[in-house]
């Protein structure tokens, strides 16, 4: 068995802290502009239909669940640095998205990157969940997606910027090389002291495993519902006819998300499952309902814009508590497997999720945000009844 490490004096700010951080902020810089990107390249520029976006993103999501498990896997007996590092290396194949010559080129590329990031998700997580002390660890988790996403919106912004500048977008994409080599390089100076061990068992017992379960099943309903962004960005683009407020429209998603993760980073939380449940699921419901009211009652642009900022707070809930809670309720020495299961179940709805997004929103994108607003529903609601344990075990 790998030994797990502990850092001395684990604060709430440390080396592996910052270093995870600005590894996340600088690999989203690159490839969140590929991630706005795309839609407008696959759909606008080659032609393709949405049917073939939402294949795209299901293949992308559902066969990097596979990655994301074996990832985790893998993780506990080669040692979680070194995964993260070869998944985190790979990540840059999405960069030449942008030269592909036929569609199933520009998903292939797409698609194939997007694995090796998925590969080196739970071997971070669990090296960032590692190195903090556990009444510290939702402050963690904010700080790392707001700098996640904080970096995503710059590479938005500089998305934007290039685009104003009539850049061909393959050579936007290609840039993000450099953001992302810088993330690498900043994982390769991360400590894994392999003298102090982990004790071998979860840090909450009670109402442990009904909350694993509940956040397992809730994550993957959530993934079901949780489109990829790609859609919102279509619908602005579509509906205001300017492909650049539909990229803005991503950029409100993330300025809003990084910001629900500062907050979370700011304050020590203890009712995590009720915040997930309320300020995530429930949330995110509200996000898609408010793309129903706009396509149905024909709103202004403003209110589409609130419906995507809703949509990024609730993710700025989800991704800061769902890891906490899945750190605190499993064995140190399978921590890189259990964000593995965390990743893949996500990963596994939204396979489906997307399938059906694109399907549904090829025939009326009504009916695509419906589907998101009961099925994200039904996943707070779950939540919020698999946790009474473990709430009452952490607020004691």
């Amino acid at each position: 068995m790998q030994a797990r490490f502990r850092l001395k004096n684990t604060g709430f700010l440390n080396r592996n802290i910052l270093l995870i951080s600005f590894s996340a902020f600088f690999a989203d810089m690159g490839y969140q502009a590929i991630v706005a990107g795309f839609p407008i390249f696959l759909v606008i520029i080659m032609k393709a239909p949405t049917y073939v976006l939402g294949v795209a993103e299901a293949l992308s999501y559902g066969v990097g669940a596979i990655f994301a498990f074996y990832g985790g896997k893998i993780s506990d007996k080669a040692g979680l640095k070194k995964t993260a590092i070869i998944g985190n290396a790979l990540i840059p194949i999405l960069s030449f998205t942008g030269f592909a010559a036929t569609v199933p080129e520009a998903v292939s590329l797409r698609v194939s990157g997007w694995w090796a990031r998925n590969y080196r998700t739970p071997a971070r997580r669990a090296l960032f969940s590692g190195s903090v002390d556990q009444y510290n660890r939702s402050r963690a988790f904010g700080l790392l997606h707001a700098l996640d996403v904080g970096g995503g919106l710059i590479s938005t912004a500089i998305l934007l910027t290039l685009l104003f500048y009539h850049w061909p977008l393959k050579f936007i994409f290609l840039v993000t090389i450099f953001p992302l080599t810088i993330s690498t390089l900043l994982l390769l100076k991360i400590h894994t002291p392999e003298s102090e061990i982990y004790a071998a068992r979860p840090e909450v017992d009670k109402g442990g495993k009904s909350v694993k379960t509940g956040v397992l099943v809730a994550t993957s309903l959530y993934g079901f519902s949780s489109f990829s962004l790609a859609f919102p960005i279509l619908t602005v683009a579509e509906k205001t006819s300017n492909i650049s407020l539909g990229i803005f429209s991503y950029a409100v998603f993330m300025a809003v998300s990084s910001f629900s993760g500062l907050i979370y980073g700011h304050k020590k939380i203890k009712k995590e499952v009720k915040v997930i449940g309320y300020l995530g699921y429930l949330l995110s419901a509200l996000g898609s309902l408010g793309f129903v009211i706009t396509l149905q009652f024909d709103q202004s642009y403003l209110f589409m814009f609130l419906s995507v900022a809703l949509l990024g707070f609730a993710l700025g809930s989800i991704e800061t508590f769902e890891p906490t809670i899945i750190s605190r309720v499993t064995p140190s020495n399978r921590s890189g497997a259990g964000m593995g299961y965390l990743s893949s179940a996500r990963s596994t709805g939204l396979f489906m999720g997307n399938l059906l997004m694109g399907a549904l929103f090829y025939f009326n994108a009504e009916y695509s945000y419906v589907y998101a607003f009961v099925v994200s529903l039904l996943a707070g609601v779950i939540m919020l009844s698999s946790g009474r344990a473990y709430e009452r075990a952490t607020s004691t």
